[in-house]
């Protein structure tokens, strides 16, 4: 029979037990920290210690391992995929649309036409853009049918069994044709030409009356594509309560939120846009395009439906950079000093206003370029015409008429034999010098800049 063993046990004071209690319960208590009444100000160049310091990008390691997740690595349970027919006609009227070829094939889940948008316009400024073409079709690229299906090609293979009956209008290339009475009214009965803007400042014929030398030159920029590595790509998912979600590669995405919810006819905070991480934008996802039309598709089926572009709708159904028309006539002394300029711009908008407005506001005020002219007369008109539509790009309308006025700069500085760097040390702003709408500048370094840039590429020294 085992025998019990007896274990002694040591008894603790009753105080002790409620001591280590207490020191256990108490807070933690953090000393007093007295701060400074006197407020610190740091040195002039030295608030930012990172400046001129290596930095790593947050997202450069997952980049650089290929790890990155874009929009086209997201996908969801019972995810469809859309397709748009485009046009493929510049102008015309829309007769009829066939669709019950498409809706039999198998894979196919929904279609959808122009009639079945809540409000069929969009725009940033003017609400000038179908989501898809309903009576009038205004340049090749306008869609004028989507279709979800379960796979790509189902849907690509579905577009082709779609049938459009146009009938065929004239149709207007060229900005300077457009603006003509007689040329084909792009949005008719509206005129082509939908906005224009005039800044004048002194006399500009007295200026040329008194300048020795008149020198002009017309000069023009292309169409330009943004050509992203990664094109408009969005994805929209409806949950039960009636609020749709939609990914998407939008670059200003409370804009698009906005314009999302008015084509939808839905209150903004029933929309929800996630931006999902870039792979290039330059302006070119500014503003929505196909997102309406996943939602839709989306609702229809009850499924997540992604759309992503293809190449050639990047060129064909997306914003690209104004050409811009440029004609310049300049009034100048002898010594190469500026007396008066006259500009007139024809910017080609497309079919579409998008964000021509502006670009017509920064071309017009930046059109005499960096330099001191008394008398300046410039005028700037945007035109409609049946081509793709022009928007945002890289310091829209900027770059257009930097290349006009430095271009017709080194023509007049080989006219009159003079260094192209001395006639714009002659000419440029310096600090205080009033832009051409009378704004006063300040921190202005554009000789030093020159002067610098000259010096380091060696622009004095003879050269061989």
């Amino acid at each position: 029979m085992a025998k019990k063993t007896k274990v002694a046990e040591k008894k603790i004071p009753l105080k002790t037990w409620l001591e280590a209690d207490e020191t256990l319960r108490l807070p933690a208590i953090v000393p007093p920290v007295t701060y400074p009444i006197e407020t610190l100000v740091p040195e002039v160049r030295h608030q930012t210690p990172a400046v001129g310091q290596r930095a790593t990008r947050p997202d450069g390691r997952l980049h650089g391992l290929g790890q990155t997740k874009y929009i086209d690595d997201l996908a969801f349970p019972g995810m469809l995929y859309a397709r748009i027919k485009r046009a493929g006609i510049a102008a015309a009227r829309i007769k009829s649309v066939d669709t019950r070829a498409a809706e039999a094939m198998p894979g196919v889940m929904a279609v959808l036409t122009g009639r079945e948008i809540p409000v069929n316009s969009f725009g940033p400024s003017l609400k000038d853009q179908p989501v898809l073409a309903d009576d009038f079709v205004f340049h090749a690229g306008d869609g004028v049918a989507a279709v979800a299906a379960v796979t790509e090609q189902i849907a690509n293979d579905a577009l082709d069994k779609i049938k459009v009956e146009y009938e065929p209008l004239p149709a207007v290339f060229d900005p300077v044709e457009a603006m003509q009475e007689d040329a084909p009214r792009v949005h008719a009965p509206n005129s082509n030409i939908y906005a224009t803007k005039l800044i004048k400042k002194g006399d500009i014929e007295k200026g040329f009356a008194e300048s020795d030398h008149i020198f002009e030159g017309s000069y023009r920029t292309q169409m330009v594509e943004h050509v992203p590595l990664e094109p408009h790509a969005s994805i929209a998912v409806w949950d039960p309560n009636g609020r749709v979600s939609i990914y998407s590669t939008l670059g200003r995405i409370t804009l698009g939120r906005a314009d999302i919810a008015r084509t939808l006819k839905l209150p903004i905070n029933r929309v929800r846009v996630i931006a999902t991480i870039v792979g290039g934008n330059f302006g070119g996802k500014n503003e929505i395009s196909q997102e309406p039309v996943l939602a839709l598709l989306s609702k229809k089926t009850g499924r997540p439906v992604k759309g992503t572009f293809t190449r050639t709708e990047e060129f064909i159904a997306t914003t690209t950079r104004h050409p811009i028309i440029m004609d310049y006539k300049t009034g100048v002394m002898k010594d190469g000093r500026l007396v008066a300029r006259k500009v007139r711009l024809v910017l080609d908008g497309g079919a579409y206003c998008s964000w021509s407005e502006t670009t017509l506001g920064k071309a017009c005020i930046l059109a005499a370029g960096p330099y001191n002219i008394d008398n300046l007369h410039a005028e700037a008109f945007v035109v409609y015409t049946n081509k793709t539509m022009t928007g945002a790009m890289r310091g829209f309308g900027a770059p257009q008429v930097c290349f006009a006025y430095e271009s017709h700069m080194d023509d007049i500085a080989e006219a009159l034999k003079i260094d192209p760097l001395d006639i714009r040390l002659l000419n440029a702003f310096e600090e205080g010098s009033p832009s051409p709408t009378g704004q006063v500048l300040h921190s202005v370094v554009v000789k030093d800049s020159l002067r610098t840039a000259a010096e380091r590429f060696g622009w004095k020294e003879p050269r061989s």
